[in-house]
């Protein structure tokens, strides 16, 4: 009786330990990253998927020092776990966004070595794929970026997505100032994956930030017509309409009902609506 009385307790630790992490990954998944925190802290003994979702929840919030100690922690138990790897180097990259002069230029080498650690790993983690390629489009030569490495990354993109593959080769387009070829790739990848609504995004947006106002417009409502509810089309076609100074009314409703809106960690956080609506009268 006594075996069966431990054995019992035993289990009941170990599924309650399972349903406070799942309870906090549901808050996690709705963006309710300070609720899902309260579930996670106090738990004892943390292991590494609790460790890295502490951390996710943190570098959500906008706490990449937070997050990045949390995820350094999950690696320590889990050395080749590429997902890990992957999200230190996003803690990293965000503290380069962040921080001062004197340790940007050492978070952003680290970021990109989590980066290729993750796909090393894992040859298959589309994320740390697009990560890695987004650093070596924008980081310089001496962070160890470089198009050419960009080049060379867009073809192991495109072997595994290829409508991903032509966004690639857009983003490497644009950043040489050939924008009548990224325009083809966006269009391109759009024709490849009809039904994703962000390749609707990427040209909507594509077009608006080059002026052509009346075809980014008919492009967005091709988007809506796509996913109607969509945060992700709110957001952009708000930023999209800021930034070029026009339908500001319209971008204040889109922004509100964006707040309002259910999201997922993938959107867009609240924090960068609010900001927007800071930089337009009546926000």
């Amino acid at each position: 009786m006594r075996g069966l009385l431990l054995l019992s307790v035993i289990c009941t630790t170990v599924f309650a330990t399972d349903s406070v992490y799942e309870l906090a990954q549901a808050r996690y998944n709705r963006t309710e990253y300070e609720a899902s925190l309260r579930l996670l802290l106090p738990e004892p003994g943390k292991d590494a998927p609790t460790l890295a979702l502490i951390g996710q929840n943190y570098l959500m919030m906008g706490d990449p020092k937070d997050a990045g100690d949390f995820f350094e922690r999950a690696v320590a138990l889990e050395p080749a776990n590429s997902v890990y790897h992957h999200w230190l180097g996003r803690a990293y990259g965000r503290l380069a966004e962040t921080g001062s002069m004197l340790t940007a230029l050492g978070n952003a080498s680290k970021a990109r070595q989590h980066f290729e650690k993750a796909i090393q790993l894992d040859p298959q983690n589309a994320d740390a794929r697009n990560d890695l390629f987004e650093f070596y489009v924008e980081a310089p030569g001496f962070l160890g970026g470089g198009l050419d490495k960009a080049e060379r990354l867009a073809v192991l993109i495109a072997a595994h997505d290829a409508a991903e593959g032509q966004y690639a080769q857009a983003r490497i387009a644009e950043k040489r100032k050939e924008y009548h070829g990224a325009e083809a790739h966006l269009r391109q990848a759009m024709e490849l994956a009809p039904r994703q609504v962000g390749r609707v995004i990427d040209l909507a947006k594509f077009l608006a930030q080059h002026g052509r106002f009346d075809e980014s417009d008919r492009t967005f409502q091709a988007a809506e017509k796509i996913a109607p509810s969509a945060p992700k089309l709110m957001f952009a076609r708000a930023s999209a309409y800021i930034e070029a100074k026009r339908n500001i009314g319209t971008a204040r409703s889109l922004l509100r009902k964006y707040l309002r809106a259910q999201l997922t960690p993938d959107d867009p956080p609240r924090s960068e609506a609010l900001k927007l609506l800071q930089q337009v009268s009546g926000g």
